[in-house]
């Protein structure tokens, strides 16, 4: 049983038919103790199968240890979105709701290979001497 509506499907078809380059959707996960790890999983399989760009690939958040610390990945349910590398957009949780629509713009952004921020910004962040951490945190309450 899919968990995306067959309407929502065309609509989230049209929203992501501009993709220019690739995107890999790699969604760790696991069967016990995990509670949205079967819908996150489902989720992710169903947009990567709306779009000739983006494919998915899911590991266990046990058994597959070589891919969980390549991806720094320290919780789940987890899912990585990339292009032809890695730029560490990590989204923890189920992707529903609100969380939705960012999933979806970060696969845009991530296809496009363009992060939409200002020249000035790009300048400002490029004086960085170390790595940032950056984390965003969303929450519909």
């Amino acid at each position: 049983m899919s968990i995306i509506r067959d309407s929502d499907k065309e609509a989230i078809k049209k929203e992501i038919a501009g993709l220019t380059g690739p995107v890999k959707l790699i969604n760790f996960t696991q069967e016990l103790e995990c509670q949205y790890c079967k819908e996150t999983n489902q989720i992710v399989k169903e947009v990567a199968e709306l779009s000739d760009k983006a494919t998915a690939e899911t590991y266990n958040f046990v058994t597959d240890k070589e891919k969980v610390d390549s991806f720094k990945i320290d919780k789940i349910p987890a899912t990585v979105i990339m292009g032809t590398d890695d730029r560490g957009i990590r989204f923890y949780g189920v992707p529903s709701g609100y969380e939705f629509i960012s999933l979806l713009e970060a696969i845009r952004i991530v296809s496009s290979g363009n992060s939409g921020l200002q020249q000035r910004s790009k300048e400002v962040l490029g004086k960085l001497k170390k790595p940032l951490h950056l984390q965003v945190f969303v929450t519909p309450t």
